[in-house]
């Protein structure tokens, strides 16, 4: 049959939809929100250098940074504390004190959902309590 005008058309349209489909992947998986590894990797490598450049000029420990900021690549922190290091001895640049509080608690990804968890979590255990002390 694909010597018939029929098959060779139907061929093509197969071949055409492959290609569309192929070509479309990308779309699809930002769409998704599934993320290229590299592009991440990469990413979490820029946010690292981001963060160990700030630390260094906020005159923080690395390993303050490295405890804070625990999700990122701890030698992408290290690189970017060291080059800002380099950079404030270069220009005899002092360091910047904070004007915020320091943070409470580790920032990570999932802290968010994890601290809004929380107090739900407390008031079902108050709620509990005070049932078991009603029933005495």
């Amino acid at each position: 049959m694909p010597n018939t005008p029929v098959g060779s058309l139907r061929a093509s349209l197969i071949a055409v939809a492959l290609l569309f489909s192929l070509s479309a992947c990308d779309m699809i998986q930002q769409q998704m929100g599934i993320e290229n590894p590299a592009a991440k990797e990469a990413r979490a490598d820029a946010d690292g250098k981001a963060v160990g450049g700030a630390c260094r000029q906020s005159g923080r420990a690395i390993e303050d940074c490295y405890s804070i900021y625990s999700w990122l690549p701890k030698a992408s922190i290290y690189e970017g504390w060291r080059d800002m290091d380099a950079y404030m001895r270069d220009n005899k640049l002092e360091t910047v004190e904070p004007q915020l509080p320091p943070v409470a608690a580790p920032l990570t990804p999932g802290a968010k959902k994890k601290a809004a968890a929380a107090p739900a979590a407390e008031s079902q255990a108050a709620d509990a309590s005070k049932k078991a002390v009603e029933k005495h």
